[in-house]
């Protein structure tokens, strides 16, 4: 990877304030003297696109006005200086690829503590593309040479995080607990713990345990 020098002025596409603030803090604290600019919709970002030059761009996916994979597109279309950054909620494959495909030259997830984000971002630096760790796996589960599945029998297979969620499921941790073990707040650990019932086709604790000794991550001991 070629090094790049460190970005100096950034476009902010998040349409939540709360959100919007913490981000505009993570690259303030990770590039020094950087200068952002927060857009809440897709109108408001093309707006300020038409006259700058941005070096960098954190897109949300979910916007009022449509999708961001859209401003992406337009991005690496007609920016091409620019390192076009996913930050999302959301880990699955209709997310990701898209993004990806359309652009994108990273992907976050903003559930993230903030010295993770930080440390992903300052890989820019050194030519390393900005990966949360989950989607990092994905991808090599993906592009890897091991193509087995999480499950067998035609199930979904079951991704990363939800592997984890689904260990601790069956060492007996409630969801505060998983929450805490995973870095995630409750409503995301519940998300993933919905699925991998959902996935597993199970409705207890007990049958997770037995399904996660079934598949190997856990001893039948348990």
């Amino acid at each position: 990877m070629t090094a790049s020098p460190a970005p100096r002025l950034a476009l902010l596409v998040e349409d939540l304030p709360a959100s919007s603030d913490w981000l505009q803090q993570v690259l303030q604290d990770t590039f020094k003297g950087i200068q952002v600019h927060p857009a809440a919709s897709l109108a408001a970002a093309r707006g300020w696109l038409s006259e700058h030059q941005p070096d960098l761009a954190l897109v949300d996916l979910g916007l009022p006005d449509g999708s961001g994979i859209d401003l992406i597109r337009e991005l690496a279309s007609r920016h091409p200086g620019c390192h076009v950054i996913v930050s999302s909620i959301y880990s699955d494959d209709l997310h990701l690829f898209p993004a990806l495909r359309a652009g994108a030259q990273g992907y976050l997830l903003k559930d993230q503590p903030k010295e993770k984000l930080i440390a992903a971002l300052r890989g820019i630096a050194g030519g390393e593309p900005p990966l949360s760790p989950v989607i990092a796996q994905r991808l090599l589960r993906v592009f890897g040479t091991d193509q087995t599945s999480a499950t067998s029998g035609g199930e979904a297979p079951l991704s990363p995080r939800e592997r984890e969620t689904l260990i601790l499921i069956a060492k007996g941790y409630k969801l505060p607990d998983v929450a805490e073990q995973l870095g995630i707040t409750r409503n995301t650990a519940a998300g993933f713990i919905k699925a991998v019932y959902r996935k597993l086709n199970v409705n207890s604790r007990a049958e997770a345990t037995l399904e996660a000794a079934r598949l190997g991550l856990v001893s039948t001991q348990l």
